[in-house]
């Protein structure tokens, strides 16, 4: 059973995860400017990137940071929410064709009440070259035991 399948109550500080790894395409870099209006230049526009100091046009951050959390296993009857993103650093630009993935750790549990508790992470976003693209703290909402029934979505 996998760290994000298991109760609250199952979970251990120290514990390492690693997800999947997703490509970063053009299209997704395109859908993410029209769907967030940020069109700078940097993103979109490939002869104005090919002069500046990367040199071409790399991914929002907002974007590789979105990824990451897709990139999660969430367990619907486990994980309940997203409660909050911290001192996220974007280290390295990641460029068109780059492969992230997301190694975690826990580093805390807390109990919230009889049915939740609150999981603290430390996420890094890594490339294919093994370098640190991204790094956040993050907590999520954990249901403290199983679900009887399925949740209905």
């Amino acid at each position: 059973m996998t760290l994000f399948e298991r109760d609250f109550d199952g979970l251990e500080v120290g514990e390492r995860f690693r997800t999947e790894s997703r490509t970063v395409t053009e299209s997704d870099i395109a859908s993410f400017a029209g769907l967030t209006g940020d069109t700078h230049p940097q993103h979109v526009d490939a002869a104005w990137a090919s002069g500046s100091r990367f040199g071409e046009r790399i991914a929002h951050g907002l974007l590789v940071l979105s990824y990451a959390a897709g990139l999660m296993p969430f367990h619907p009857e486990r994980v309940v929410a997203l409660r909050r993103i911290a001192d996220a650093v974007f280290k390295h630009p990641v460029r068109i064709g780059d492969t992230v993935h997301v190694e975690g750790e826990v580093v805390e549990t807390r109990p919230i009440d009889d049915e939740h508790g609150l999981v603290a992470c430390r996420w890094k976003v890594v490339n294919q070259d093994g370098k640190l693209v991204l790094r956040a703290s993050v907590e999520l909402v954990w249901r403290r035991a199983a679900v009887r029934e399925p949740i209905l979505l």
